[in-house]
Parts: structure tokens; C-alpha cells; sequence
């Protein structure tokens, strides 16, 4: 028997659900286990049966008889082959309709995708993928995008392409939707969670109208409680930790390894099943948190959402920035952190936000189209202030202003003196030591105190859009 190994090394840098509990007996193996009670989903699907347009259907743990058994069968598995097979193209595309597998790989992430049944050991982290090959083949992966300098905290999935002469481990629970395995390994970042998890899981799995089963490595319980709203949206069942289930073998339709991902806090319509892009991400966004205005111009009176820091990137005169903005004006809310579901609401009912570059920018999301973004840009942040919210806001139907600070306006000056390179020509830290060394002195070790004359100019424009 000859084995081939692949590691994927990435670089570094309306459907909703009604429960309710009934007892079944389970078994593992060959031996029934005493009756537990269950949780069973039921909802309204399409269904892609020629005599049934719309019909009732459980996803659980259920046995069918007779025509039933085989129609619902054949209906799963159109659904099931349908929806994966939109997450690859082209080469992948063919490669997956003639072997029933497929990874896809672009620069800062891979997926791959299996409509053949598969086993999935928890106790080491192993999908068993049937192959027609006569020799066994393995693909190693991270199964989370833009992994950066945080790789090292995201485990290895290895998935195990095997022939016939090969016995995979015996099924410990059988499921009847397919499994979606990601790893929540680096959070604590509402940016990072988003972009690298929330979105991308999104992109992957909203097509599949909750019938999936996600397999969480790295598994947070933090993460989980934060985003359950959303989590619990796109999956009826049980998030599955393997940690938790050591001696388990999962035993799944189909599965996707890795999460389809478009790139920092974005939905690409033209690449994504159904062609929904960030207005319908939003959208979801705005459903799941029963969130009130859409458009900026529904808000009753200009009101501004000030992000304030604590930490690192604090600004230094943040009462008499807020003296100003409400004399120019608005009315204004200061936020120092919140729960997901509040912050959403809070975000939603402003028709401007202001924070200097970081991760609270992230809740931007949570705007009504048409607002106004205004990002502070410490110095050394030129690039990333770009493309993480500049970019992105404008892709989410809001405006985007630029406030640049001049050398004067960060704490720097005072740490590093006025004729340092660190302030008169941050591209050299970079060059000089990369990126974690720039990030050491610019992200973490900068505040800003604005000029408020400056500044002025800023807010008043802000409130000149959302008010015409």
C-alpha cells in the first residue's frame, strides 16, 4: 500500500428551528445503550422531491419505512450534493463531481468538501474520506483562515482519503447532515472572531438552511457563548466539541473541512452560493438581533457612538472631544465595551461612529446603510487602517472618513522623541523588524490626544451626510 501526504502550510502573516424532547434509545456499536431524552429540530425546508414542493421535515435522529424512508433519502442527498458542490469551482469543481472530493486553497485559507459518507474520530482530530484509489492519501490542514502569527494556536485536522483494504474506525453516532469543521482557536478579538470566523461560517453554511453539524476544534466556550444568536442560526443542532467527546467517531453524509473565506470582513456576491453579498449578510445580522433601522435616515436625530478605549490607542482628551461633537451637533454615546447583542442595538441606533483604528471598528457591521464611519489613524497604521475598515465600510453601504493624525496628536512623540524613525518614518520599523515589532510600538504602546480644530472638520462633515 502506498501513502501520500499533502500538508497545506498557510502563509504566515427562514428557516428557524422549534425543539422539543422525546426519548430514544441509542446505540453505540453493537450495544444499546438505556433510552435519553433528545433534542429534535423541526422546520420548514424546500424540498427537492418531483411530488412534494414544500413539506414538513425532521433532522435528527429518526427512522423512515417503506417509500417514505427512500424518498426522504434522495432528497437529502440532492440537498446534501447540491449545496456542497457550490462551494467549489472550476478545477475543483470537476474534481470534486468525479471523486466526491475536493479541497479548494487560495492564499489565506483552504476548504475541502466531500459528498462521500465520512468518519470523524474525535479522539485525534481525523476525517475518513472513502477514495476509489488503491493507495491511501492524507491532507493536513489548519481549518481557519488568515491564521497570521496566531497559527500556532489553530490545530491540524488531518483528513484521510482511504481504499477499500483499509478499515476505518467503527461509528459511534450516525448523523444525517453534514459536517462543517472549523477551529474558534484565536479570539478574544471581536475583528478576529468576525472577519476569521463569523463571517466566513456564513459564507460556508447559510445556503444549507441550518442543516448542518458544526465539529469545533480549538473549542471556546467563551466564543460560543458570545455568538450562540448566530451560531444557533445557522445550525439546528449541538455544536460538536471534540475535546469533550474524546472516545467518539462521528459519522456524518458529507463534510466541509475549513470555511470558505472571501478576505478581511467580506461577502463577495460573485463568489458565494445564492450571490448574497454583505447587504444580506447585514441583513441576517439585523434579524438575528431584531435590530430597528435599516437606513441611516429612519434614525430621529443625528446621534454619534464614540468608541472609547481603555487600554492601548486610548484617546487623551476624550471630554473635550465629546464637548465638541455635541455642540456641533450630536448627540452623543460613549461605549467602553458591551455584549454582542447590546452593542448591536447601541451601534444600530447611530447614525455615526468614531474610534480610532482597532477592533471595536468591527461593529460597524451592526449599522444602519448610510451611516458614517470615522476612523482616527495613528501613525504606523496607514495600510491596515485601509484595508480593514476603510474598504470594508464602503462594501457595506456606509461612509467612510479618514482621520489621519499629524505627529503631534500621538504619545509617541513624548516616548520616542520628535526626530525618531519611529515617528518621522514608521515604514522603517517595519522593514527593520516586521510586523510584530511595528505592532508592539504602534498598536499597542500609542495613544492619541487630537487636535480638536482639526478634528472639527471631520465630525461636522459626518453630520452633513446624515442629515442631507
Amino acid at each position: 500500500m502506498r501513502r501520500s501526504r499533502f500538508l497545506v502550510s498557510l502563509p504566515s502573516f427562514y428557516y428557524f428551528p422549534c425543539r422539543f424532547s422525546v426519548s430514544v434509545p441509542i446505540s453505540s456499536g453493537e450495544t444499546e445503550l438505556p433510552s435519553i431524552n433528545v433534542t429534535i429540530f423541526t422546520f420548514l425546508s424546500f424540498s427537492f422531491s418531483i411530488t412534494h414542493q414544500i413539506s414538513l421535515k425532521m433532522v435528527g435522529m429518526q427512522n423512515f419505512t417503506g417509500v417514505e424512508a427512500a424518498t426522504k433519502k434522495v432528497d437529502d442527498k440532492k440537498f446534501i450534493n447540491f449545496h456542497l458542490a457550490r462551494l467549489v469551482r472550476g478545477e475543483d469543481r470537476r474534481e470534486l463531481d468525479d471523486t466526491g472530493f475536493a479541497c479548494h486553497r487560495a492564499f489565506h485559507s483552504v476548504h475541502c468538501v466531500s459528498t462521500k459518507p465520512v468518519r470523524i474520530d474525535t479522539r485525534n482530530m481525523t476525517v475518513y474520506v472513502p477514495s476509489d484509489n488503491e493507495w491511501e492519501n492524507e491532507t493536513v490542514v489548519r481549518p481557519y483562515p488568515w491564521q497570521g502569527y496566531a497559527v500556532n494556536e489553530i490545530s491540524h485536522v488531518r483528513i484521510i482519503q482511504y481504499s477499500n483494504a483499509t478499515a476505518p474506525p467503527p461509528c459511534d453516532f450516525r448523523h444525517r447532515v453534514p459536517a462543517v469543521v472549523f477551529s474558534s482557536g484565536y479570539i478574544g478579538n471581536t475583528y478576529h472572531e468576525m472577519s476569521e470566523i463569523i463571517i466566513p461560517l456564513y459564507i460556508t453554511t447559510r445556503h444549507f438552511q441550518s442543516r448542518v453539524a458544526f465539529v469545533v476544534e480549538d473549542y471556546k466556550p467563551s466564543f460560543f457563548a458570545k455568538y450562540n444568536a448566530i451560531i444557533t442560526r445557522l445550525t439546528a443542532h449541538e455544536v460538536i466539541n471534540p475535546a469533550a467527546n474524546a472516545a467518539a467517531v462521528h459519522c456524518f453524509p458529507a463534510s466541509v473541512v475549513g470555511l470558505k473565506y472571501h478576505g478581511i470582513l467580506k461577502v463577495n456576491s460573485t463568489d458565494i452560493p445564492g450571490g448574497y453579498g454583505m447587504p444580506e449578510f447585514k441583513r441576517f445580522l439585523r434579524e438575528i438581533f431584531s435590530l430597528t433601522y435599516s437606513h441611516v435616515s429612519e434614525i430621529p436625530r443625528p446621534r454619534l457612538l464614540l468608541l472609547s478605549r481603555t487600554k492601548s490607542r486610548k484617546f487623551l482628551n476624550e471630554d473635550e472631544m465629546i464637548a465638541m461633537m455635541q455642540e456641533v451637533g450630536f448627540e452623543v454615546v460613549v461605549v467602553r465595551g458591551s455584549n454582542l447583542a447590546t452593542m448591536a442595538r447601541l451601534v444600530n441606533s447611530c447614525s455615526v461612529i468614531v474610534g480610532v483604528h482597532g477592533a471595536g471598528l468591527t461593529n460597524d457591521v451592526f449599522m444602519a446603510k448610510g451611516g458614517v464611519v470615522v476612523q482616527v489613524e495613528p501613525l504606523g497604521t496607514e495600510w491596515i487602517s485601509k484595508v480593514m475598515f476603510g474598504d470594508t465600510a464602503r462594501a457595506m453601504g456606509l461612509h467612510h472618513l479618514l482621520y489621519k493624525i499629524e505627529e503631534e496628536e500621538s504619545s509617541l512623540v513624548k516616548l520616542y522623541g520628535r526626530n525618531s524613525s519611529v515617528v518621522i518614518d514608521p515604514a522603517s520599523v517595519y522593514r527593520g523588524g516586521g510586523y510584530m515589532t511595528a505592532r508592539a510600538v504602534f498598536i499597542d504602546q500609542q495613544n492619541v490626544k487630537i487636535n480638536l480644530a482639526r478634528f472639527r472638520s471631520s465630525i461636522v462633515e459626518a453630520l452633513s451626510i446624515v442629515t442631507d
